[in-house]
C-alpha cells in the first residue's frame, strides 16, 4: 500500500518544482538515474512512447516519485518514533 500524500507535502513539492520547473526536472533526472535507474529507465521509455510532450510526461513522474518518497519517509519516521 502506498502512503498518504499529504496537502502540507503536496504544497511543498509544487512550490519547489514551480520555482523553476526545468531546472527541477534537470535535477530529478540525475537523482532518479543514481537512486533507481530502472525507474528513470521506465519514465525515459514512458515519455518517448507516447504522443504526449516528453517533458510533461517526465514531469509527472519524478513530481510522483517525490511525493511518494518524502511521504514513505514521512511513515517511517512515524513508525521508528519512539518518546523518549
Amino acid at each position: 500500500m502506498l502512503p498518504i500524500i499529504s496537502e502540507e507535502n503536496s504544497a511543498a513539492v509544487f512550490g519547489e518544482i514551480f520555482k523553476d520547473m526545468p531546472s527541477w526536472r534537470k535535477k530529478m533526472i540525475h537523482y532518479i538515474k543514481d537512486e533507481n535507474p530502472e525507474v528513470n529507465t521506465a519514465i525515459i521509455e514512458a515519455a518517448n512512447r507516447t504522443n504526449l510532450d516528453p517533458k510533461a510526461v517526465a514531469l509527472g513522474a519524478y513530481m510522483t516519485y517525490t511525493l511518494i518518497e518524502l511521504a514513505m519517509k514521512e511513515d517511517n519516521a512515524l513508525m521508528n518514533y519512539t518518546e523518549g
